[in-house]
């Protein structure tokens, strides 16, 4: 039976540093344990030392929240399809959607046009620059307007 070993933050700087002194041999060992695969032929020393860090501090605080994961796969996806690539995410609102907000016992109303977003006759490319004009200091706009709230996907990756 495999105990597994709890790993600090400190125990983990100390590990990652000793990849600089260890042989190549060590390091496509660690390749190996960690990753489960032989190391890529022609990696250089320096990528593989980064490699290996990254999976150490993946195992211990977390990998990718999983809305980057979905986002890496589509990426990959169209890729291999030779589409066009798109990292921006798409709009999730529709033309025509009122959201409400209030501020300060005052509510604030903007509509979503096809060409952008409608605050007080006048139209914005996000609602992070609406979000900005009410509150006077830089905001995220989907969630100033709550349409983000705090998921389980801010976790450091974990669920």
């Amino acid at each position: 039976m495999k105990h597994k070993v709890r790993v600090t933050a400190l125990t983990l700087e100390r590990q990652i540093g000793e990849l600089e002194q260890a042989p190549l041999p060590h390091l496509k060992q660690r390749w190996r344990e960690l990753y489960g695969t032989q190391p890529p032929h022609r990696i250089s020393r320096d990528l593989l030392i980064r490699a290996l860090a990254y999976r150490m501090q993946e195992q211990v605080f977390g990998g990718l929240k999983p809305s980057s994961r979905r986002l890496l796969a589509r990426v990959v996806a169209e890729a291999a399809q030779r589409r066009e690539i798109r990292v921006t995410p798409q709009p999730a609102l529709k033309s025509g959607a009122i959201l409400l907000r209030e501020w300060h016992g005052i509510q604030y109303r903007v509509v979503v046009r096809d060409d952008g977003i409608v605050f007080q006759g006048k139209r914005y490319a996000s609602l992070s620059q609406i979000a900005q004009r009410i509150t006077g200091t830089k905001w995220s706009g989907p969630r100033f307007f709550g349409l983000r709230a705090e998921p389980q996907e801010q976790r450091n990756g974990t669920v």
